[in-house]
């Protein structure tokens, strides 16, 4: 599991610069074609493994419910986030997934309930949920490329 930790931390770290290094304009911009922007991609990624590894778990989230609330599947950008709020997501960015590796290894995902993720992959277990979310989070990063490139275009 130390590899899969390792690999979202590394994609963590682009995202992050994403997030310092795209021009806000472009960041919060949904170029047309798209439902949703860099921002709320980012921020997605963020909040997926709490529903994943803490609610099928059982378990408390490590993060405000209303953060996950505001971008978890099936939600869309709704304006432009303040800056405590993106201080929060941009943090998050690591210190989250250094909680579930704690967590894990603490051996607190004790129970898990079965879930049928959209690309109808199916999870039963902790592992499988960490998996999953780096697949997840590849798909996202290829979004936000997708999406750079069309907010570029549609300059």
């Amino acid at each position: 599991m130390e590899k899969i930790f390792d690999i979202l931390l590394k994609n963590r770290a682009i995202l992050h610069n994403f997030l310092e290094n795209t021009p806000e304009e472009d960041l919060f911009k949904i170029p047309e074609g798209f439902n949703n922007n860099i921002w709320w991609n980012i921020a997605h990624v963020v909040v997926t493994p709490q529903l994943l590894m803490y609610k099928l778990s059982g378990l408390d989230f490590t993060i405000e419910e209303e953060l996950v609330n505001a971008y978890k599947k099936g939600t869309f950008p709704n304006g432009i986030p303040s800056q405590e709020e993106r201080d929060k997501i941009s943090m998050y960015l690591f210190s989250t997934v250094e909680q579930i590796q704690k967590d894990y290894e603490a051996g607190k995902f004790k129970t898990f309930q079965e879930y049928m993720t959209t690309p109808k992959i199916g999870l039963s277990s902790p592992e499988d949920a960490l998996s999953f979310n780096v697949f997840h989070e590849g798909l996202h990063l290829g979004a936000i490329l997708a999406l750079k490139k069309a907010v570029k275009e549609q300059a």
